[in-house]
């Protein structure tokens, strides 16, 4: 074995949660190595060309608000850019981006090459060295060993990836890739329990062979928001997608080609995503649909390749092209790339604590796909997470542990750490319990001071946002202080929208909580001393009308605080307490909760036995003196 160089942090793997990972251990002063198979694919977005969408939107928000990348290259290589759910409240609202692939890849690439402390190296990662529960580097095929005082594995889907078109099926991490088979091995040797995912992608189709005329186009947002706080404005050219639906002659497709499917023969093993079904799950599933969604999105400025979002399916190549050419505009589509089905290994997430560090192995991090998530968002803010805890555990200090009040990361990872996922994990805005605390538009306000107090947020960035957080801190202050008497004008204004007149003195933040009201109304009556940009008025219109909402939650995030924050000792045995099922016993033993509000999310962990384990535990501080 021959030994070429030591570092403080490797990463394997340079999809989304590896760049985030790497990019945050070298800003953060660490001699950062990352490692991939095929140095041209850094950052390939190997499923839809897109970034964000509900609640991975969010995501996106909070990793730059955090000091990642994913936001800053969205902005870079965006090509259409849409605000989703404005119908609903703004809870829910999410920034969608389409992006040019190879420019998503290529602006990574440049950004990764760029970072002082940060090396990459095209090599495959066999083994991973621990000595005494602790990892002390990294071995490749070449039998080359590289040191390192953490390790952060974010594979993807190459753990034993088996690609399945038809009954047909080869060994790859992706579409023309190498699968990675003997880390595999390695991580499960250490004695990480694994189990089998799949997921899979539709064909990519030839612009030119497709009738547009037959769709429904759909433009993105003039101007585009960006992803980014630093983003000043978007320059690349903005280009449409497309809709169009399957229908009843391609479901009889589907049907009558069933035992082709390696999903429905029981080819595949792996569990796949329930709420981005294939084609043939969503015919069988909703047999009572008469059509699905087909949509059409652009892989690139320079490109004719569409993707073809909704028919996702591991069918025999010949039954694809049946598929496609029965769905409206596509009738002589021409496919540029098959569509196929994934199986990967992963390991299960609840042996990891919440900085995403393998519970019994010290500075061994996993991060994305391998904890059984999918997407690139839900990947990035892993990355991002295990990146920034393994650079902190070296430099001695405190872990960043984010909660459920205050980041859909923190949601994401108290989930997969405490629940444990069998099928692939999607982030959704149902899944948080304080969805109008964790909105769109205020991930800065929630993070930004963690990101800039960690290191990764610059002084310019931060000094901008401070800007802000004090002009919308002050106009709120003078919404509630400014009162506008009863006046023909007012009120005609007033009635004119389908609210009441007033016959008071009103201060202007009671006007602005009226549904009816935006905050251009107000500006018409009293504007404010200086020019606020349209997102600090958005701001300021959200705080202000959902004033009351926002309070509640806010105390009710505070009244489960002081469970939440109660530690749990890390070698406390439950065995010894009385009260508790076996079956109760066997979870805590296994999942091993950090806090009590950790336990009290564990599926089958009752009400009671949460008192019985927090006497227990109050109990067992009062003796070690606490």
């Amino acid at each position: 074995m021959y030994k070429e160089q030591d570092f403080d942090v490797i990463v394997i793997g340079a999809g989304h949660a590896g760049c985030e990972a790497a990019l945050a251990s070298a800003r953060l002063g660490l001699e950062t190595c990352i490692f991939t198979i095929n140095i041209d694919t850094i950052a390939q977005l190997s499923c839809n060309p897109a970034i964000g969408g509900l609640a991975k939107g969010h995501l996106v928000r909070e990793i730059d608000a955090l000091g990642g990348e994913m936001a800053k290259v969205t902005d870079r290589s965006g090509i259409q850019f849409r605000m989703l759910n404005l119908s609903k409240g703004p809870a829910v609202w999410s920034l969608r981006a389409q992006a040019d692939r190879v420019l998503y890849r290529n602006n990574m690439r440049q950004s990764l090459e760029r970072q002082k402390n940060l090396s990459i190296k095209q090599a495959m990662v066999e083994n991973i060295v621990v000595s005494d529960n602790s990892v002390k580097g990294v071995i490749t095929s070449l039998g080359v060993f590289y040191g390192a005082r953490a390790v952060i594995v974010t594979t993807g889907t190459f753990l034993k990836g088996l690609m399945h078109i038809g009954l047909d099926s080869f060994q790859a991490g992706r579409a023309g890739e190498f699968p990675s088979i003997g880390l595999s091995d390695s991580l499960k040797s250490l004695g990480l329990k694994m189990g089998r995912l799949k997921t899979g992608t539709p064909p990519r189709l030839d612009a030119k062979s497709i009738d547009f005329s037959k769709t429904t186009v759909q433009y993105g947002d003039d101007p585009p928001l960006p992803f980014s706080y630093s983003t000043q404005k978007i320059t690349n050219p903005q280009l449409p997608c497309y809709i169009t639906y399957t229908n009843k002659k391609t479901h009889e497709i589907i049907l009558k080609s069933l035992h082709r499917s390696p999903l429905y023969s029981g080819k595949i093993k792996g569990i796949g995503p329930r709420y981005c079904p294939s084609i043939e799950d969503k015919v069988i599933r909703f047999a009572e649909k008469e059509r699905h969604q087909v949509f059409l999105e652009p892989e690139g400025i320079e490109t004719t390749e569409y993707y073809a979002n909704g028919i996702s399916t591991s069918l025999p190549y010949d039954v694809q092209i049946e598929i496609v050419r029965s769905i409206e505009g596509l009738e002589n589509a021409e496919i540029m790339r098959p569509a196929y089905a994934i199986e990967y290994d992963f390991v299960y997430p609840i042996q990891l604590r919440h900085t995403l560090e393998v519970k019994n192995i010290d500075g061994l991090y996993l991060a994305g796909q391998i904890n059984g998530t999918s997407g690139y968002e839900e990947a990035a803010a892993q990355g991002l997470v295990a990146g920034i805890n393994a650079s902190l555990k070296l430099k001695g200090k405190e872990p960043l542990i984010l909660g459920r009040d205050e980041a859909y990361i923190g949601v994401l990872i108290d989930d997969l750490v405490t629940k444990g996922t069998t099928e692939p994990y999607r982030m959704f805005t149902s899944r948080a319990e304080y969805r109008l605390l964790l909105r769109h538009d205020n991930a800065d306000f929630r993070l930004m001071d963690k990101g800039y107090g960690i290191g990764l947020v610059s002084e310019a960035v931060y000094e901008r946002f401070r800007e802000k957080k004090r002009l919308m801190d002050r106009e709120i202050e003078r919404l509630k202080k400014v009162r506008v008497k009863p006046s023909h004008e007012i009120n005609n204004a007033l009635l004119s929208l389908g609210t009441s007149a007033i016959s008071e003195d009103t201060s202007l933040d009671k006007i602005l909580k009226r549904p009816e009201i935006r905050y251009d109304f107000i500006k018409k009556f009293s504007s404010p001393p200086e020019p606020l940009t349209s997102e600090i008025e958005g701001i300021v219109e959200i705080n202000v009308k959902y004033e009351g909402y926002i309070q509640k939650q806010m105390e009710m995030a505070e009244k489960l605080k002081k469970l939440e924050y109660k530690k749990i000792p890390a070698d406390f045995n439950y065995k010894g307490i009385a009260g508790l099922s076996h079956e109760i016993i066997e979870k805590l033993s296994e999942v091993r909760p950090e806090t009590i509000g950790q336990a009290s999310r564990i599926p089958g962990i009752t009400p009671t036995a949460i008192s019985i384990i927090l006497i227990s535990v109050e109990r067992y501080w009062k003796e070690k003196g606490f």
